[in-house]
């Protein structure tokens, strides 16, 4: 069966009564239909999420279809209920561009889903939306500025790094120039789209706390500079209060359920290969004011979703986690030992076990942070007795617990194992977070740490535009920041060609873009894209909707 034909099987519960069971009035909820809703920022007490059991799921370096991190959190946290944990799963919100690209939505997949699947993979409840609005309204501002003789900022157009977005794969896009048609059409310049999950609006969303730190952070927002050089932020163009106006119902975290009942909390959607990778602080802290143990994922691999988790959000929410779920798979560990893609679903002990150093250096990354994990084996139908084995011999071997996890065909049921062993990491209290870095350190040590550190680099290099943003940014007084490495998923190294896990490579920066608003720097390593392209037969084409407005082909 299809995610969507299971989805369909299940008689989903009014969003009332999953408010009280997450342990909020139905009043104060704002429904978004029957099944959707918005909850309260009041409803968050800190007092209550520091009691709370954080656990993060991150994963191996994924394969280009992905390894099942949100399957596994939404499978993990419905087998911490059936063993009598209120747990709730806190995630974000999918993308248009890979939900009609190539990976398809993020609402899990088989008996692990949260629901109405549709509905969350396309509009849902206008976040994306809000978010696109406000960061172009910026956009639109920024130009009237250049344009205006009377209101001018006197704006050096060339310096102005802002661009506009959309939520969707359009590679066309990525490079464009704005102002043509005469003098009332505004200054002609260069200028592009981002996507949205890519938009500092989403980083800085997913890091606000309240109303009031939003609307600080969206007046930081570094545009660009004047022709005398002086810096200009969107408060200078005071464009903090309408923006905030915009994402005044965006800044409300999503309740949904699970496919077996249970609450789930879904916000924010940052890619963690360009931004932070996790859901809302807003989000989190929701979910831990009214649960046990609270499940989260970050994305992509542990280098780049869950070290952003660690460093960035966690060090900026003052949040704790106590477990880290280490997601697995049979066919990425292959693929990590030179299999052909094609070939993942075919027996091969030998490229298995080439590929098991990707997993070693995960684990070894995750101790960096004091953090105690569990592997979780994400399986499926095509894996042998004999891969498995292997697995959980290395793992085992290296004084880590491992779990056969079978989530996607059993749902809760099939977390039961795992449960049982992040119980177990959470009452023993063997986890002293501790995140890799202090803010206070300079940037490049900040930067050489994670490469060296988390990847495993041998070297930084810096071209000569890096090192002119370098000195940009200590003008700036931005020196504090924390660091979001923008790099490709498909690799620990900066090259997606160098799979498994590399040694004696060097990282480059070309690059380093301010994001002053959500707080941090973004060093670009290798071929990053903001603005991705669609393949040469998109998931769009396997959708179409019916006359009674039922949806196939969704995935």
């Amino acid at each position: 069966m299809t995610d969507s034909q299971i989805a369909k099987e299940v008689k989903l519960e009014h969003i009332t009564h999953i408010a009280e069971k997450f342990g909020v009035s139905p009043e104060v909820i704002e429904m978004y239909g029957k099944y959707k809703a918005k909850l309260p920022l009041q409803a968050i007490d800190r007092e209550k999420a520091a009691q709370s059991n954080l656990i993060l799921v991150s994963a191996i370096s994924p394969t280009p279809a992905g390894e099942g991190k949100t399957t596994m959190s939404i499978g993990l946290s419905e087998g911490l209920n059936r063993l009598g944990k209120k747990t709730t799963v806190v995630l974000r919100e999918p993308s248009l561009g890979p939900v009609f690209g190539i990976k398809g939505g993020a609402t899990g997949g088989g008996y692990s889903q949260v629901l109405p699947m549709e509905d969350i993979n396309l509009h849902f409840t206008g976040d994306f939306s809000a978010i696109e609005k406000a960061h172009n309204l910026l956009a639109a501002l920024i130009d009237n500025n250049i344009q205006s003789k009377t209101n001018s900022l006197r704006i050096d157009a060339r310096t102005v790094s802002w661009k506009r977005v959309l939520d969707v794969n359009d590679r066309a896009l990525r490079h464009v120039i704005v102002g043509l048609g005469g003098t009332t059409s505004g200054v002609p310049r260069e200028t592009g789209f981002d996507i949205t999950a890519a938009s500092e609006i989403m980083a800085i969303l997913c890091l606000a706390e309240n109303l009031r730190d939003l609307k600080e952070r969206l007046g930081n927002i570094f545009v660009g500079y004047t022709y005398d050089k002086e810096p200009i932020y969107a408060r200078d163009l005071k464009a903090q209060g309408a923006m905030t106006a915009l994402l005044k119902d965006a800044i409300k975290p999503n309740l949904v359920q699970t496919i077996e009942g249970n609450p789930a909390i879904i916000h924010g959607g940052p890619f963690a290969n360009i931004a932070q990778g996790t859901n809302s602080v807003i989000a989190t802290l929701m979910g831990m004011s009214y649960s046990d143990y609270t499940v989260t994922e970050a994305g992509f691999g542990f280098d780049l979703g869950a070290e952003k988790f660690f460093d960035i959000k966690c060090q900026s929410a003052g949040l704790t986690p106590k477990a880290v779920v280490l997601t697995a798979t049979i066919r990425a560990l292959k693929y990590h030992g030179g299999a052909d893609l094609k070939s993942l679903t075919e027996p091969n002990v030998e490229a298995l076990i080439k590929g098991l150093p990707n997993l070693e250096k995960h684990i070894e990354n995750i101790s960096k942070f004091n953090m105690t994990p569990v592997v979780s084996i994400n399986k499926f139908l095509t894996d042998t007795d004999e891969e498995i084995a292997a697995v959980k011999e290395f793992v085992i071997s290296k004084g880590v617990r491992v779990a056969v996890s079978e989530v996607w065909a059993k749902g809760g049921e099939g977390a039961i194992d795992l449960a049982q062993k992040v119980i177990e990491i959470i009452e023993s209290n063997t986890s002293d977070f501790k995140p890799l870095y202090t803010w206070k350190s300079n940037v490049t040590d900040k930067i050489e740490t994670i490469a060296k550190e988390i990847y495993g680099a041998e070297h930084v290099d810096y071209t000569s535009r890096a090192k002119a943003h370098l000195r940009r940014i200590s003008n700036l007084g931005l020196d504090g920041l924390p660091v979001c490495i923008a790099k490709t998923q498909k690799s620990l190294s900066d090259n997606p060609k160098l799979l498994g896990r590399p040694k004696d490579f060097i990282i480059t920066v070309r690059e380093i873009e301010i994001a002053a608003g959500a707080g941090f720097l973004i060093p670009i390593t290798g071929d990053i894209m903001r603005m991705p392209g669609l393949p040469a037969h998109p998931a769009s084409e396997g959708m179409d909707i019916n006359e009674d407005g039922e949806i196939t082909g969704l995935f």
